[in-house]
């Protein structure tokens, strides 16, 4: 398969496609699951390290996530799924990404063979940026003193970025920013990032109830190992027509049917037809739990509640970093 190219990012889904264009470049190793302020760090350092050799600087990260593949009965919830780990690392300046297929063959290669067939002789590298955690190879040998060793032996540079912590000296993880959406911490799941958390999808069409309401809605399906806590949120959506405020119910709708979960959106000062259009959901606060009401009426008072505060808290929104500004396109 060849790379695919957007602007001049370029993307590989196997080392047959990898682009010359990115040979003897500065490579970024890791997972990358949400993007977050660690996994940044590793990525400006790489970008520090290319601009100034003025050479390419790409991410080499893996699909799915290796957890997955090893416990395929407990899936990692993706922060990031691999089409928007993509656009992640575009928006983060980088020039390109080879996304390898994780399985447990690939698991199996032995870390001198993953130093000298991939990173030597297929990408070229002359750099090397990792995180302080990161592991390869078979049994999880190549280890971040091992990789120096190995670039020390064979001519190419490496840099082992430390752990990136938070204002209370905690380390940040992607597990720790699941845990945050699992309990509604939506403040500081975004903390964690450094943008506002999001997830892409499809409008698919209802039950229509929301129209009675006279809150007309845009329903979504999430993953169903998500771990969002259901409740009413605070959001900004990227439609075909542009930006929106919002206010979301992520449940099973109590009052009504209890039914299957759905992500249900209502755009402020928004009126059209959305079915099948794509969205990008990006979510500001957690407003409240979900609730039973015992008529339409409690649950409209409620959702009026609801709209008021969900302005009030987007009237306020100010990037959370460079990469939220250029993400919710804030900048004017």
């Amino acid at each position: 398969m060849n790379p695919s190219r957007s602007a001049d990012f370029l993307v590989a889904d196997s080392l047959e496609a990898f682009p010359d264009e990115l040979k003897g470049g500065v490579v970024a190793i890791g997972n990358f699951d949400g993007l977050h302020r660690g996994h940044r760090a590793v990525l400006d350092a790489a970008l520090g390290l290319g601009r100034g050799m003025h050479h390419p600087v790409f991410a080499m990260s893996f699909e799915p996530h290796p957890r997955t593949v090893f416990n395929p009965s407990k899936p990692v919830f993706r922060l990031t799924p691999a089409p928007q780990k993509v656009d992640m690392l575009k928006v983060c300046g980088l020039d390109g990404a080879l996304i390898l297929p994780f399985n447990k063959e690939f698991a199996g290669v032995e870390a001198r063979a993953f130093v000298q067939d991939i990173l030597i002789d297929t990408l070229g590298i002359s750099h090397a940026v990792t995180g302080y955690d990161f592991h390869f190879g078979k049994a999880r040998q190549g280890t971040p003193d091992y990789l120096r060793t190995a670039g020390a032996e064979h001519g190419f540079g490496v840099t082992i970025v430390q752990r990136e912590e938070d204002e209370g000296a905690e380390v940040i993880s992607s597990t720790r920013i699941r845990d945050c959406l699992a309990a509604g911490d939506i403040a500081q799941a975004n903390a964690l990032l450094g943008y506002r958390w999001f997830f892409e999808g499809t409008v698919e069409h209802g039950n229509k109830r929301g129209r009675d309401l006279g809150y007309p809605t845009a329903n979504l399906h999430m993953n169903t190992d998500c771990p969002l806590l259901e409740g009413i949120y605070a959001v900004k959506v990227k439609t075909p027509d542009g930006w929106f405020d919002g206010v979301a119910s992520y449940g099973r709708r109590p009052t009504f049917d209890n039914g299957a979960v759905v992500f249900e959106v209502f755009l402020f000062d928004f009126s059209g037809d959305l079915y099948g259009q794509p969205l990008r959901v990006h979510l500001v606060s957690h407003l409240r739990g979900e609730e039973k009401f015992e008529t339409a009426d409690a649950l409209v008072a409620q959702m009026d509640k609801d709209s008021a505060e969900a302005r009030a808290a987007l009237a306020s929104i100010r990037p959370l970093s460079d990469i939220d500004l250029k993400l919710l396109d804030l900048a004017g």
